[in-house]
């Protein structure tokens, strides 16, 4: 079995959550199987090996798991985006669209040094709101971003056109068609 289907089959699909009308894509099965997980952050960095960056810059929640898990197997420093008021020092922020809503993202304004090259991820990949919003600070701290990168993708949902679309590589390990 490949790793992408692992991946798939540790999955569950939550109907109607947070609303009605979206299919969320609960990855904490996958977290619970220490060999998936493995196979997942193995797969991810094999990606992300080829994109040449300093820094790997990832939103709450899911996208910490995923992104400090790879900083760690890859020997690259991380650097937090969470939601407004959870950060303790100086901020910038960054609005964002959901599927199902807007909200803000902050991160520490020295969290991103100029010139540094920055791979933004996320654990999904969906419309790219949240990842266009870290994209947003990165660059107006002078980062170069690099790359993107996810571990799943839902091919059925214009992300990547999206980031595509503004010049940005997208890296992801499974790509759902529904």
């Amino acid at each position: 079995m490949d790793v992408a289907s692992e991946l798939e089959r540790k999955l569950r699909v939550i109907p109607d959550f947070p609303v009605k009308g979206i299919s969320f894509k609960d990855i904490t099965p996958l977290l619970a199987d220490s060999r998936v997980f493995r196979l997942g952050i193995d797969a991810l960095k094999a990606e992300c090996e080829k994109v040449d960056f300093d820094i790997i810059v990832a939103p709450e929640s899911r996208g910490f798991i995923v992104a400090s898990a790879l900083a760690y197997a890859m020997g690259k420093p991380f650097a937090p985006v969470r939601k407004k008021g959870k950060l303790p020092y100086k901020t910038i922020q960054g609005e964002y669209q959901l599927e199902y809503g807007m909200d803000v993202l902050e991160m520490h304004e020295d969290a991103v040094k100029p010139g540094q090259r920055v791979l933004v991820m996320d654990d999904l990949l969906a419309t790219g709101g949240t990842v266009n919003a870290c994209i947003d600070m990165v660059e107006r701290l002078g980062g170069i971003v690099a790359a993107t990168a996810f571990l799943i993708e839902l091919t059925y949902i214009p992300g990547r056109a999206n980031l595509e679309g503004k010049g940005f590589k997208v890296l992801s390990v499974l790509k759902l068609k529904e």
